[in-house]
């Protein structure tokens, strides 16, 4: 069951930016594998435009998904997947913690 292992824990670096201070690690069964953001990882979570509108929708509602889909659209991430598989791996975990289906869908698209 697609799942997420650890809690969210960062600090904030300047304005806009959080890093991970432990792991954050999320099993997958798209991937069939558990996914870790090492501890160190910088991410801004889910990068929705800050409009105002779009923002109030759609904006703070994802920051354990978003670290993950930031970790694996890196070159460098374990595994090694396609923009598209990191949104399917986004909105996975979306569903497995009962996000709404219009949030999942914004995120990708915007």
């Amino acid at each position: 069951m697609s799942e997420f292992l650890t809690d969210l824990d960062t600090r904030l670096k300047g304005d806009k930016i959080r890093i991970l201070n432990n792991p954050l690690i999320y099993r997958s069964d798209i991937l069939g594998c558990d996914i870790e953001a090492p501890m160190g990882f910088e991410t801004d979570f889910s990068s929705v435009p800050r409009v105002p509108i779009v923002y109030s929708f759609w904006g703070g509602k994802a920051h354990r998904e978003g670290v993950i889909h930031n970790y694996l659209f890196r070159s460098d991430s374990i595994p090694i997947v396609s923009f598209s598989m990191a949104n399917k791996v986004f909105k996975e975990a979306m569903k497995s913690r009962g996000k709404s289906v219009f949030i999942q869908v914004s995120r990708v698209r915007v």
